[in-house]
């Protein structure tokens, strides 16, 4: 099997205090990475480094890992740039939103589809996302839903059925009805193909009980839960997630001092899930980073990529909006976008550059990785590899 020594890093991001200079990063400076196959073999000083077949010169450019996107919804069809558009210039606007995207999805053929997917995957990996998560939704058929996630697999393990997104239209009249089929056929068809299970707990949504029913079924049927909670209101979503040991609770923008409290006790459990780019495109209010990680959460930052209400794939994006707007320090949404990201999708592979890790690395055009929040919307990432294999 092939050896690739990446050498001459000015600092390398292990995210293992241990191998590094003591800091959850685990920055080590003047460092090297030997790849072999798919996985990290060795990282050290790089005058240590031992032999490879390879040799790659980082010109005293930053390495960190890849980033790890633990939420996204990339099956879809169209846009919704009117409604930008509108939101934007202060005007009321009066199409139906996710219901906008539902039709164009049902209407798109699966070819479609999965271009679409991979449009918005090769865009996210040249700005270094090397392990992404993405959910069904826009379909609410069992016949569409069943294709989304069938599609999505193909190209990732971390797939999610939210045929619990919003009450499907054909069930306006009968949001019952909706829950009984996301629980019940609609579950059966999708299960196969997904690993977790997510609500859109909210107001208009789904309430509390409801929510409740759809994870634990699918609980029941072997998927993981995870939560859209507490984005747009303060609700039960938070509390939900970590009563059922949910890997996840994504939003927390509207968070009680309880709901805080929860999710630090359940740092080892539930990861409070960050989605800047969703109040950046609305003008909401900001999720506050500093209240969780001071009260001792665990904190992912994710893209939240989607047509209406987060239509960005860049991970250093998201970084740059929670340095600035969350209170995050620059080496905190780092890790909260690799290491942060992987524990929200239970992952121990990926999110690190250790020994056994998958070597999935992005080589910045900087000399640190502070650069991604001192330089926001500057094209950075320079190479990518996943897997072990040069991407980007």
């Amino acid at each position: 099997m092939t050896t690739t020594a990446i050498t001459n890093i000015a600092g390398l991001v292990t995210n293992d205090p241990a191998l590094g200079d003591g800091s959850p990063l685990g920055l080590i400076e003047n460092a090297a990475v030997v790849i072999d196959g798919e996985t990290v073999a060795w990282v050290g000083p790089a005058d240590k480094a031992p032999a490879a077949d390879t040799v790659f010169d980082a010109a005293g450019r930053a390495v960190i890992p890849g980033f790890v996107d633990s939420h996204s919804h990339l099956v879809f069809a169209g846009d919704r740039t009117a409604e930008f558009n509108a939101r934007m210039s202060g005007r009321s606007y009066s199409a139906g939103g996710i219901r906008t995207t539902v039709a164009a999805t049902r209407a798109a053929t699966d070819a479609e589809l999965e271009a679409n997917l991979l449009r918005h995957l090769d865009e996210a990996r040249r700005q270094g996302t090397t392990t992404f998560e993405t959910k069904s939704g826009y379909g609410l058929t069992v016949a569409d839903e069943a294709r989304a996630l069938r599609i999505a697999a193909a190209h990732t393990e971390e797939v999610t059925y939210l045929g619990a997104h919003i009450v499907s239209p054909d069930y306006a009249e009968d949001p019952a009805g909706y829950v009984d089929l996301v629980t019940g056929e609609m579950l059966t068809a999708c299960a196969p193909y997904a690993r977790w299970v997510d609500v859109f707990c909210e107001k208009g949504a789904f309430d509390g009980d409801q929510a409740r029913a759809i994870l634990t079924a699918g609980a029941a049927a072997g998927l993981i839960p995870r939560v859209h909670a507490n984005q747009l209101s303060y609700g039960p979503g938070v509390q939900l997630a970590v009563e059922l040991e949910a890997a996840s609770a994504d939003h927390c923008t509207h968070l009680t001092d309880a709901d805080v409290d929860a999710l630090a006790q359940a740092a080892g459990t539930t990861v409070a899930t960050l989605l800047p780019g969703a109040e950046f495109s609305t003008r909401a209010q900001w999720p506050d980073a500093r209240r969780l990680i001071d009260a001792g959460a665990t904190v992912a930052l994710s893209t939240d990529c989607n047509p209406g209400s987060s239509y960005t794939s860049s991970m250093p994006f998201c970084i740059a909006l929670a340095v600035r707007d969350m209170r995050m320090t620059p080496d905190e949404a780092l890790w909260s976008a690799t290491a942060g990201g992987a524990r929200a999708l239970r992952r121990s592979d990926v999110g690190t550059v250790t020994p056994g890790a998958r070597a999935d690395l992005a080589l910045l055009d900087a000399p640190s990785h502070v650069h991604l929040a001192y330089r926001p919307g500057v094209p950075l990432v320079s190479a990518v590899w996943q897997r072990g294999v040069r991407a980007v």
